[in-house]
C-alpha cells in the first residue's frame, strides 16, 4: 500500500468514527441555552450567583438540577458592548442590567432564565463563547 493510500485510509476511518459519534464526548454539554440543559453539572456554583443589584439568587430552579434556571449557552458581544445569547435555541439580546461582571469557572457563557424566557443573570464567556 502506498503512503498516499495509507493516509486516505486513515482519513476515511477517522471520518467514519466521527460520523458515528465515536469521537464525541459521552457527556457533552449542550450550549444552546435550553432550560434545564447543563444545570446539574454546574449547580454548585450557580447557586452562589446573585442577581445584580440585589441579594436574590440567579438560580431559581429545582435544587436537584433536573430543571434548573441556569445553564451553559453560546453568546457573543457586539462592538457596542451588547451581549446576545442563545436562549432556548434562539438568539436574544441580554439586558445590560442582568450581566454579571465576573467570569464563570469554565470560562464559557452561562445564562439563568425562567421557562418564560425572563433572564435573571448572564455571564459572558472569555472572550466570546
Amino acid at each position: 500500500m502506498s503512503f498516499l493510500a495509507s493516509v486516505l485510509s486513515l482519513a476515511s476511518a477517522f471520518m467514519a468514527m466521527t460520523l458515528a459519534g465515536v469521537c464525541a464526548p459521552v457527556q457533552a454539554q449542550d450550549h444552546s441555552g435550553h432550560h434545564g440543559q447543563g444545570h446539574a453539572e454546574n449547580h454548585d456554583w450557580y447557586e452562589k450567583l446573585k442577581q445584580p443589584g440585589s441579594n436574590a439568587s440567579c438560580c431559581n430552579g429545582t435544587i436537584n438540577g433536573v430543571e434548573g434556571d441556569c445553564r451553559p449557552t453560546r453568546a457573543y458581544q457586539k462592538d457596542d458592548g451588547m451581549w446576545y445569547a442563545l436562549l432556548n435555541g434562539r438568539w436574544v439580546p441580554v439586558p445590560p442590567r442582568v450581566v454579571l461582571q465576573q467570569l464563570s469557572p469554565d470560562g464559557n457563557s452561562h445564562i439563568c432564565a425562567g421557562k418564560s424566557g425572563v433572564i435573571f443573570c448572564f455571564l459572558g464567556g472569555s472572550p466570546k463563547s
